[in-house]
């Protein structure tokens, strides 16, 4: 792989807090390694800003591997940049080419306020699995993962929906602002599994109430979060999740 490097200019949003309005900034990094990854090029740039005593950009990250879901941004109108199924800290500046203008935004959606900068609060899906999202019994120490006998569609299917880092691409993507794609995985993931059987019905109707709480809008099922999702979680969750909802909704003792 060919290494080069390469002047850049980023448009990058700025706003002090979620009550003062933001706008956006020019400024323009050079020497940039293709094999840098996006972070660390804010990283350079942020250093630079230091240096001349500037406030630097402040962005959300942590693992720095595609884990933690914390690495939240729109670059170029693309949840994560243009990678498929990729996370911000995974994107690598080979992506770009010298004399590109990047533009960088904060996730779009009112649920999700902006912090500062690049940083938003995306402590609603907390809210969202402490709602339910968990199996409220005392487990004791782990036991064998062969102890209980699980068909492996299901159990590929539970896995496959547990992925989810809850980064909220799937929100900043659609155009509702709808968090549907990481509530169906995180209810999908134990309606699936037999541990989640005793509190399925009412695990579903409050993380749902929980989410039209936060103000999330509705699904019209576009499949745009799916196309942004960094561990390409499927909508087919969607539909589970609304089938369990509407059992759930139809057998709930009065």
């Amino acid at each position: 792989m060919e290494h080069y490097t390469m002047n850049l200019t980023l448009k990058v949003w700025r706003q002090k807090n979620s009550q003062e309005q933001g706008r956006f900034e020019t400024y323009q990094v050079s020497d940039i390694s293709s094999e840098m990854s996006f972070l660390e090029m804010i990283d350079v740039l942020n250093e630079r800003l230091i240096k001349e005593g500037k406030d630097p950009i402040a962005f959300d990250h942590d693992c720095r591997e595609g884990i933690c879901g914390a690495c939240s941004m729109y670059i170029n109108g693309r949840p994560h940049g243009p990678w498929h199924a990729n996370t911000t800290c995974q994107l690598h500046m080979r992506a770009y080419k010298d004399g590109d203008t990047i533009v960088v935004e904060p996730w779009r959606a009112n649920s999700f306020p902006v912090i500062k900068d690049l940083v938003v609060d995306r402590t609603s899906f907390d809210r969202i699995v402490q709602a339910g999202g968990y199996i409220s019994v005392n487990t004791g120490n782990a036991v064998d993962a062969n102890a209980m006998l699980i068909e492996k569609d299901k159990a590929d299917a539970a896995f496959a929906a547990a992925a989810c880092i809850g980064c909220g691409a799937c929100v900043a993507a659609c155009k509702n602002s709808s968090a549907m794609l990481f509530l169906s995985a995180k209810v999908s993931h134990l309606a699936l599994l037999p541990q989640g059987e005793p509190e399925r019905k009412s695990r579903v109707l409050n993380m749902v109430h929980q989410m039209d709480k936060e103000g999330f809008g509705s699904c019209t099922f576009t499949e745009a979060c799916e196309a942004v999702c960094p561990k390409e979680i499927s909508v087919t969750n969607i539909s589970r999740l609304n089938k369990e909802y509407m059992i759930a909704g139809l057998t709930e003792e009065k």
